[in-house]
C-alpha cells in the first residue's frame, strides 16, 4: 500500500462457517480492515474479537449504524441475504454478499435499484474466478485456442456437507441446494468464459428426503429435504454455445469432470471452481493420440476469499469490477430458470442479460507442444 492510500474499514455481517476463511483472505489486504463484526447470535460475534483482534462487535443493527463501517460483508444464510443486504444499503454502506445475492429475482433486482438510487457499489460472490484458473482459462478462450466452441459440460457433484458441516439443514431449504448453493461457482465460470445466457431448459428431482449429519461437530442428526437435490440442465448462451449441466447432491462417486470446453481446435478442462486455484488442462483435436497438457498459470497463484471485496474497491478508483451486481443477477436468474423449466416442461428465456467480466489485457496463454 502507497503511503497515504484509504484504509476501507469493513463490517462483517455473519460469524459461522465461512467467516475464518474471509477473516484469512481479507488480512492480505493492508488497504482493508475489519473493523465489526455482527451476528445474531451473541457468541459468535465474540469470536470474532476474542480469535481474531475485531476491535468492534455486536448485534446486526449496532452494524448498520456505526458510521465508521464504509462496506458491509454479507456473508449471512442465503434466506437472509436480502434483508440484510437492503438494511446495509440503506445504512449507505457498500455492500459485497456470499452468493447468491438473494434467493428470488424481483428481490435481486429491487437490491439492484436501492444500490444506484443511494449511489452505492454492490458487488457479489461468488470471487472465485478471480483465481490462477479463472485468469488461465479466459487467456486460453479469447486467444482462440480452442477454435470455434460449440459446447460446454458442467458437473456439480457431491460436497458431502454432511460429513462436515456442523449443521446443513439450510443447504436443502429453498434458496440452497446444489443449484443455488454450488451451482453459482460453475456457472459464474461458464458466464466469465462463454459470455451470458439466453435460454435453459431443465428437469429436477428430489433424492433421499432425510439425510444422517455424520460431522464430528454436528449441532444436528439429521436434515430433511425439502427442495430437488438433483438437476438437469441445457444452457444456450448468447454466443450460441450449448452447455449441459447436472446439479446433485445424489452423486457420491464418480469420474466425471468439473468442466469443459469443447471447441473445434481442443479440449479445455478447469479445476474445481470453488477454490482460486488448480490446473487448466488443454488437449489438441489435431492428433488422436496427444495428451492432455497443462496450460501455464497466466496470473498469481493463491488468492483467499475477498478477492471479490478487493475487485469491488478497486472499481471505486475507475477499474471494471468483474464481480458486479448484473453478473450476479444473470447467474440467479438463470438457475433459478432450472426449477422453473422442470415445474413448466418448456424452455425459459433469460431477460436479463450481462458483459463477460473484464480482465483488462490478459498475458497470452501458451500451451507447450
Amino acid at each position: 500500500m502507497q503511503s497515504g492510500e484509504h484504509v476501507y474499514r469493513v463490517g462483517i455481517a455473519g460469524c459461522g462457517t465461512i467467516f475464518p476463511a474471509y477473516m484469512e483472505g481479507l488480512a492480505r489486504f493492508p488497504h482493508i480492515e475489519v473493523l465489526r463484526c455482527a451476528d445474531i447470535i451473541p457468541e459468535r460475534a465474540l469470536r470474532g474479537h476474542s480469535e481474531f483482534g475485531i476491535e468492534r462487535y455486536g448485534g446486526p443493527e449496532e452494524l448498520y449504524a456505526d458510521g465508521d463501517v464504509e462496506i458491509i460483508l454479507n456473508i449471512t444464510p442465503p434466506n437472509t441475504h436480502i434483508e440484510v443486504s437492503t438494511r446495509a444499503l440503506q445504512a449507505g454502506k457498500h455492500l459485497y454478499s456470499e452468493k447468491t445475492i438473494t434467493t428470488d429475482l424481483a428481490d435481486a433486482n429491487r437490491l439492484l435499484a436501492l444500490a444506484a438510487e443511494r449511489g452505492l457499489t454492490l458487488g457479489s460472490a461468488p470471487d472465485t474466478f478471480l483465481g490462477s484458473w479463472g485468469a488461465t482459462s479466459r487467456a486460453v478462450v479469447d486467444s482462440g485456442l480452442l477454435g470455434e466452441i460449440a459446447a460446454a459440460t458442467a458437473f456439480v457433484r457431491h460436497n458431502r456437507v454432511e460429513h462436515w458441516h456442523p449443521d446443513p439443514r439450510f443447504l436443502f431449504e429453498p434458496g440452497a441446494g446444489p443449484t443455488l448453493d454450488r451451482g453459482p461457482y460453475y456457472l459464474t465460470a461458464l458466464v466469465n468464459l462463454l459470455g451470458p445466457v439466453a435460454a435453459v431448459a431443465g428437469m429436477a428431482r428430489m433424492g433421499a428426503r432425510t439425510r444422517a449429519v455424520t460431522a464430528p461437530n454436528r449441532l444436528v442428526d439429521e436434515v430433511h429435504v425439502t427442495i430437488p437435490s438433483h438437476s438437469t440442465a441445457v444452457l444456450r448462451f448468447e454466443s450460441g454455445v450449448l452447455a449441459t449441466i447436472i446439479f446433485s447432491s445424489d452423486i457420491w462417486a464418480t469420474e466425471l469432470p468439473n468442466i469443459e470446453l469443447y471447441g473445434s481446435r481442443g479440449t479445455l478442462a478447469l479445476p474445481h471452481p470453488n477454490w482460486f486455484d488448480g490446473d487448466v488442462r488443454f488437449k489438441t483435436s489435431a492428433d488422436r493420440d496427444a495428451e492432455w497438457r497443462v496450460v501455464p498459470a497466466v496470473w498469481p497463484v493463491g488468492s483467499l476469499r475477498g478477492e471479490g471485496i478487493a475487485d469491488m474497491i478497486a472499481s471505486f478508483g475507475g477499474r471494471a469490477q468483474r464481480t458486479g451486481p448484473e453478473l450476479a443477477r444473470h447467474v440467479l436468474e438463470v438457475l433459478l430458470a432450472v426449477e422453473r423449466s422442470s415445474d413448466s416442461s418448456g424452455f425459459i428465456e433469460i431477460e436479463s442479460t450481462c458483459e463477460r467480466p473484464d480482465w483488462g489485457l490478459l498475458p497470452e496463454a501458451v500451451v507447450s507442444a
